[in-house]
């Protein structure tokens, strides 16, 4: 493989295919189901899929095969497969990426916006474009890369999904449906997670679960005088925060239940010092912090085992709480809060529910009614040790495509799907890696992709598939 010639072809590519196309699935308003009930009349999700459908048939790819799949009731799923070309025909590689996107958030630039695709130097702003949906143009570029200058890479299915922001729950339907099709993959390559900074190839290393849901506190049947029940009727809002810190420490955020940590392997603290090594203190500088505002530690190293391997709380969400401009003196009779507990990896998040609903619903302050209706529920993972050959290929493609070493780390987020992969291919190698780096804020305002990092990430992958082709023949 000539590295100078295929990453003169991948930037060609982008510039000529990916660039444009993506800009027109930025404008599409594709939100995830969770955020959008009627996704299905509105056909949003199904534009995004046939414009990805449509780029995808338009790439002089080999032998390959497109599929979108439907079953019954669920969010569609878009299936490439392209033959095995050259050495590693009995090698099966498979790429994952998703095309649902999160709901546009307020605080957007006066001159940005969520569906408007704005190329501002080396940033793509606008919803989705790096949160996920550049991962099938990457993915598809990463292979005519490779068969431009005829070089060996095994058989691949790309499978883009339309579900992941809601938990991906309509995925293991379709792997079930797929199951033959795929068989057992050797390598799986996710390109949705993140990065520590875009000057070399970062590695997911562990990705956390999550437990998100609605508490919700009730006091009275309807809202009545404050002033008039004031210091009798007891306030939703001071028992929901009593019910709260049952669960978080308020001075330091600390998850309180030991039922929710877990050791952190001695490998991962390892890829941990060595993240701080590089980042120091753009840990939390890549953050939109208020003047003032400091960490939740000094200490790099401690802020990202805070950010990957131990539990942590946010509350995204609140009900029965009017605006401040429209609150009248009122005691209200609710108040409810959407939580967003993240897991280490490890925790059954299934089964670890009914633990979190009798720490938070039992023996409520002053006989309140308080209920706990959990939304979604994803598994954390920790990757496999790289195999030889695979860490020998990404220390060779970060440098020959990025200029530095590769980098390990863990990541705070989720990926149900990877959770769901590797208890079923307990064997395969994983490469989840991905775009989000410092301030790139995937879900908040403001949401780019870095155009640099995209075309070189789309000619590591392509390095890595010709290594793993080259590996099955020794």
């Amino acid at each position: 493989m000539d590295a100078r010639a295929l990453s003169a072809f991948v930037d060609a590519h982008w510039a000529r295919s990916v660039l444009p196309r993506l800009c027109e699935y930025i404008r599409i308003p594709n939100r995830s189901p969770a955020f959008d009930p009627r996704w299905q009349e509105e056909g949003h999700m199904d534009r995004a899929v046939a414009l990805a459908e449509a780029w995808c048939r338009e790439q002089r790819l080999a032998g390959l095969e497109l599929e979108v799949m439907r079953l019954p009731g669920r969010t569609p799923l878009l299936l490439a497969e392209v033959p095995a070309q050259g050495a590693g025909s009995g090698q099966t590689a498979l790429l994952y990426g998703h095309l649902d996107k999160q709901p546009e958030m307020t605080g957007w630039r006066e001159d940005l916006g969520p569906w408007e695709p704005v190329l501002e130097g080396d940033r793509l702003y606008g919803r989705g474009g790096a949160d996920d949906g550049y991962a099938v143009f990457a993915s598809l570029t990463a292979l005519c890369a490779l068969q431009a200058q005829g070089v060996a890479h095994p058989r691949c299915l790309v499978l883009i999904e339309c579900c992941e922001e809601s938990g991906s729950y309509d995925l293991p339907a379709y792997i079930d449906a797929l199951a033959e099709r795929i068989g057992t993959p050797r390598l799986v390559i996710c390109l949705d997670s993140g990065c520590g900074n875009y000057e070399q190839l970062w590695l997911t290393s562990s990705l956390r679960g999550a437990i998100g849901g609605d508490l919700t506190v009730r006091v009275l049947r309807e809202g009545v005088h404050s002033g008039d029940a004031g210091g009798i009727v007891p306030s939703s809002f001071r028992i929901l925060r009593a019910l709260l810190s049952r669960l978080e420490d308020e001075r330091d955020g600390a998850i309180r239940p030991r039922f929710l940590h877990v050791p952190i392997p001695e490998r991962e603290l390892e890829n941990a010092r060595h993240a701080a090594g590089i980042l120091g203190r753009s840990v939390y500088e890549r953050f939109p912090l208020a003047p003032g505002v400091t960490p939740a530690a000094d200490d790099p190293l401690e802020l990202i085992l805070n950010r990957t391997w131990r539990p942590a709380l946010e509350i995204t969400g609140a009900g029965g709480l009017p605006a401040v401009d429209a609150a009248g003196n009122v005691l209200r009779p609710v108040t409810s809060a959407r939580i967003s507990l993240r897991l280490p990896p490890g925790i059954d998040a299934a089964a670890t529910v009914a633990r979190l609903r009798e720490l938070l619903c039992s023996d409520p302050p002053q006989g309140a009614a308080v209920r706990f209706e959990p939304g979604m529920v994803a598994d954390g993972w920790h990757a496999p040790a790289p195999a030889a050959w695979l860490r020998r290929s990404l220390e060779r493609t970060s440098r020959e495509f990025f200029g530095r070493e590769p980098a390990y780390m863990g990541e705070g987020g989720t990926i149900p799907f990877m959770a769901m992969l590797g208890e079923r291919f307990p064997d395969a190698q994983f490469v989840i890696t991905g775009v989000l780096g410092p301030q790139a804020n995937a879900h908040g305002p403001n949401e780019f992709l870095h155009l640099p990092t995209a075309r070189r990430l789309s000619a590591c992958v392509a390095g890595v598939l010709a290594d793993l082709a080259a590996e099955a023949t020794n």
